[in-house]
């Protein structure tokens, strides 16, 4: 090669910056990818973890296996505390590394608008210690439902609540219904089933805001049929632990609120603030170049990529991420080479979401159906996208069992989860 060997830094396994160093295999840079966890998240199906349809490790694959033969990449578990652009330096907690080129693709993380008291007692599911955490406290409240003496407290214990009502909160308040319908009748016959209650929250006037008028009425009617309630334009305005209270005056007591209401970008310390925009994330041009910065780069939920067609930037979606990781790729090598530039051009595969057996919603282009078929296309796009043939194998198993015998198989409270308004010193707080 003609040209110096480059150091390219990716900072997050997500599906951005997996895709960019698959990319990047057998060209003539060194690549490094750091993560705080050693393995990429399916984070799509994190709602099914929670709710006892999968286990943890059939959405999660080793990033070191994912690269196994790569040789011009290497990968170390550690968390990133400051990036010093100057220097072309990052603080890390192993220690400092070095870059010529920088990528970050850190994706998100649960937005609360900085209402602490929500953040401290609601429960977020952005990782899988998160869902793991969530299906414990499912399972246990269920579990001291059937001890409470007071009646409040049963309620407060049988009132699950899901706040935002986008694809992950409608597939979390379906999959609780289906819970209720077809496995706590099995699981806890002595349950009064009509005591359990599930609503979902939503500020909007509509579900699923992105997606079709078709999409919306019928995510909601399918949620209704399974039982849930849905508020919309309605706005949260505080919750205590046991007590949801809403803008407009009502009051639901629960000591499940399970937060989907928004995402931020995970941007890191020492880059310029004037550069973070809305939702907090890395304002970019058309070759995901943050703004101010020659070789600091950034891709998927964190960059913005702001033009009079996007004037929010792109959708914090996996494709999004993985098509910008592909073509990023490209741009960085012809950056290296001397070699002209391609503007990127998001392509939308179109939007969908599942609310329980044999119901979802799809949306392509103009191609919008509802019911049974957008149903398996949901299932068959998920399989498709999960990393690895053995978790594609092991969630279409769970799959299948599930579909015909009505069943969930990991209720498991492996690791008992503390509320925080249990919590007696700070010490105590389980690390999530």
């Amino acid at each position: 090669m003609e040209y110096e060997k480059k150091k390219i830094v990716i900072v997050g396994g997500g599906f951005g910056g997996i895709e960019l160093a698959k990319k990047l295999n057998d060209r003539h840079v060194d690549v490094v990818i750091l993560d705080k966890h050693n393995y990429h998240t399916f984070q799509p199906l994190l709602y099914q973890v929670a709710t006892g349809g999968l286990e943890a490790d059939s959405i999660a694959f080793p990033i070191r296996k994912i690269f196994k033969g790569q040789k011009n990449l290497k990968f170390r578990v550690t968390e990133v505390k400051k990036v010093k652009p100057q220097e072309h330096i990052l603080e890390t907690s192993i220690g400092e590394v070095s870059y010529d080129y920088l990528v970050i693709a850190t994706g998100s993380t649960s937005n609360f608008f900085g209402q602490t008291e929500i953040s401290q007692n609601a429960m977020p599911m952005k990782s899988i210690p998160e869902a793991l955490n969530l299906r414990s406290l499912i399972l246990q409240n269920l579990e001291a439902a059937l001890i409470a003496k007071d009646p409040t407290v049963e309620a407060e214990l049988l009132n699950f609540v899901v706040v935002g009502g986008g694809p992950t909160g409608v597939e979390t308040a379906g999959a609780i219904a289906e819970l209720k319908k077809h496995v706590l009748k099995n699981d806890y016959p002595e349950l009064d089933l009509n005591k359990v209650n599930i609503y979902l929250i939503e500020g909007s006037p509509e579900l699923l805001g992105a997606m079709s008028v078709q999409a919306q009425q019928k995510s909601r009617k399918f949620l209704e049929e399974l039982g849930v309630t849905v508020f919309t334009e309605a706005r949260v305005q505080a919750y205590d632990g046991k007590t949801l209270s809403l803008v407009d005056g009502r009051n639901i007591g629960s000591a499940t609120v399970i937060w989907s209401a928004g995402v931020k970008g995970v941007v890191l310390d020492g880059l310029n603030t004037d550069m973070v925009v809305r939702g907090n994330r890395l304002k970019v041009n058309g070759i995901n170049q943050v703004e101010g910065y020659d070789n600091i780069f950034a891709i998927g939920d964190v960059a913005a990529m702001i033009t009079e067609e996007t004037p929010n930037g792109h959708p914090g979606v996996a494709p999004a991420a993985i098509q910008q990781g592909k073509q990023l790729a490209k741009n960085l090598i012809n950056l290296i080479e001397n070699k002209p530039t391609e503007q990127f051009k998001y392509f939308d595969k179109g939007a969908m979401a599942t609310v329980g057996r044999n119901r979802a919603v799809v949306d392509i282009n103009k191609i919008r159906f509802q019911g049974v078929f957008a149903w398996f296309t949901w299932m068959f796009v998920h399989l498709m996208t999960l990393v690895g043939f053995r978790n594609k194998l092991v969630v279409f198993v769970n799959w299948v069992w599930s579909y015909f015998s009505y069943d969930r198989g990991t209720r498991l409270i492996i690791r008992p989860f503390k509320p925080y308004k249990e919590y007696k010193k700070p010490h105590d707080i389980q690390e999530s």
